[in-house]
């Protein structure tokens, strides 16, 4: 069972989706993100199984919540670097975002 110190370890922060484009060579549908998470943290990468219900379109400019104090991850020939949060559904990951625009690295807590 975890405990709430646990949850405490986690870094978890809002960022904007900058870039987004198709992981070709990952095993499961994916995009590859780029995702501004302020000054503090900069600009990191990302893999995101989210094709199923999100266009690359659709991914621009959105405010998303991610893990970032995980070690990157070699996901093929990609290094992803932050954990995007989301939702399993039964007809695919829906991402958690604010309700309400925040400023990139605001910290949940």
């Amino acid at each position: 069972m975890a405990i709430f110190e646990d949850f405490l370890k986690l870094d978890i922060r809002v960022g904007t989706i900058l870039e987004a484009k198709n992981f070709e060579k990952a095993k499961k549908p994916a995009y590859q993100l780029k995702i501004d998470f302020g000054s503090e943290i900069g600009i990191k990468k990302s893999s995101a199984q989210i094709t199923n219900l999100y266009t690359i379109e659709q991914l621009i400019g959105r405010q998303i919540l991610a893990i970032v104090n995980f070690p990157p991850r070699q996901i093929a020939d990609f290094m992803s670097e932050v954990l995007v949060l989301g939702i399993y559904s039964e007809n695919g990951v829906v991402l958690i975002t604010p309700t309400q625009q925040v400023m990139n690295g605001d910290k949940l807590g």
